[in-house]
């Protein structure tokens, strides 16, 4: 059994486990007990463990091979400014067919010197050759077709490990449900059902006891499409000529920078989007449930109480996947939250095992993840019960670049562009009423404004 193999078994082992919990509260209808949850919890260490592994040794397994190549890869000449061959200067060797450079910063600096070949003499890189032979240029204008002019792909490993950051960085993103598409958008059928009164679940479908020889009114599920369309997210990096020297530091900025600000947009849009032009976010979505604050409750405030009402509105389907999301201004208010017993009280919320467990302290079973796009304490949006898996994320291609050193040729600056089409919307259109209550559910629970 090779490495792979036996990660994928283990993995699979955890996984199972985890379902056994989860299935067993599941029939009790009840949350996982401290036990339960320690376990859980234990399981779910150990999948993120072993996916860690089997990326590192997938990249170690991927670095043997490009090793392998390069060995066995024929000398290349480079090019001169008129694409000639150079006699007398140092054969450049591609290391691999997929992977010619091994970071980011050196990529870009090659392509910093391809657009200045013919201009000072510098010579074209070949590996950028090779990339642009394998890659489909992106349109940047006129001169797109010449690589010197502004054709130059980001070599396509690179662009995937700033996006692999961003959702290392994303706390929204990764937890939503994720679908690549082909074409533009994506429709969604959907059963049009708000509400689960006799003679409304399904849209419309109902069953009647008869009596021998009786007839009863024909039914139907009510359907309905939902499209979801992509739009396009874009960022614009101008480095100077100073800068692109320093290969360090075109790394560190193109990649870290651009990752951790993909990753706080897409996010950000998931919470509060427009949908026009941008991902809709929960807080405006129709299927949002708002519990109300206690009478004479304070201003920016979090009670007991509170928790409660925001768990009692979170649809059942949903208890297992869901997860609170908070401000950390939240967090005070939280750990002075009690309930009173006698005279007295106890607190409800401390971190797991006191810190030493689950990276994240939870509430009725459910981690507690502060996350920068919850608005402050006191505020709509401070503290969210949701279920992401009831938010449809769609996407094409991945993360593309692309850059041109003519937008700001007077400045000394070259310009590198990013752009991902993506697009999300919730899968609930509204709110749903139980069967015999008035009181609204929904995988999206927030806590009303408390000013």
């Amino acid at each position: 059994m090779t490495i792979l193999e036996t990660i994928a078994r283990k993995r699979e082992e955890a996984v199972e486990r985890m379902r056994a919990l989860d299935d067993l509260a599941t029939r009790e209808a009840r949350v996982l007990t401290e036990d339960e949850q320690r376990q859980w919890d234990a399981s779910d260490a150990e999948i993120s463990k072993l996916d860690a592994d089997k990326a590192a040794e997938e990249k170690r397994q991927r670095r043997m091979a490009e090793l392998a190549a390069e060995r066995s890869a024929p000398a290349q000449p480079q090019v001169g400014p008129a694409g000639a061959m150079q006699s007398g200067v140092t054969e450049v060797r591609d290391r691999a067919a997929e992977r010619p450079f091994d970071s980011l910063g050196e990529q870009l600096q090659a392509i910093a010197r391809a657009a200045r070949a013919g201009v000072d003499g510098t010579s074209i890189d070949r590996r950028l050759l090779a990339t642009n032979e394998r890659e489909e240029r992106a349109v940047s204008g006129a001169s797109a077709a010449v690589g010197s002019d502004g054709g130059f792909l980001i070599q396509n490993d690179f662009v995937t490990e700033i996006f692999k950051v961003a959702h290392q960085q994303a706390q929204l993103a990764g937890r939503c449900r994720r679908t690549a598409v082909s074409g533009n958008s994506l429709e969604i059928p959907y059963i049009a059902e708000s509400s689960r009164a006799n003679g409304s679940r399904y849209g419309g479908v109902s069953i009647d006891w008869a009596g021998e020889g009786d007839t009863v009114t024909a039914a139907k599920p009510k359907l309905g499409t939902e499209q979801i369309r992509l739009q396009k997210l874009m960022g614009l990096f101008y480095a100077t000529d100073e800068l692109l020297a320093d290969q360090a530091a075109m790394t560190s900025i193109a990649g870290t920078a651009f990752a951790e600000e993909f990753a706080f947009v897409i996010d950000n849009a998931i919470i509060r989007g427009s949908g026009a032009g941008q991902p809709l976010g929960i807080l405006n979505s129709g299927g949002l449930v708002t519990v109300a604050k206690e009478t004479s409750q304070a201003a920016d405030t979090i009670l007991y109480e509170n928790v409660v009402n925001m768990w009692s509105r979170l649809v059942a389907s949903s208890r297992r996947n869901a997860a609170w999301f908070i401000n950390q201004d939240c967090e005070p208010q939280l750990y002075s939250m009690s309930l009173a017993v006698g005279t007295g009280g106890v607190p409800v919320y401390l971190p797991a095992n006191g810190l030493s467990g689950s990276p994240y302290g939870t509430l009725f079973g459910r981690p507690v993840i502060p996350i920068e796009q919850a608005d402050t304490v006191g505020d709509l949006g401070d503290i969210l019960l949701l279920d992401l898996s009831q938010y449809q994320l769609i996407d094409k291609g991945g993360l593309k670049g692309d850059r041109s050193m003519h937008v700001r040729f007077l400045y000394g600056e070259e310009t590198f562009r990013w752009t991902y089409r993506i697009g999300g919307q919730p899968l609930w259109k509204t709110s749903m009423t139980p069967a015999n209550s008035s009181n609204t559910v929904s995988p999206f629970v927030v806590l009303a404004a408390r000013a």
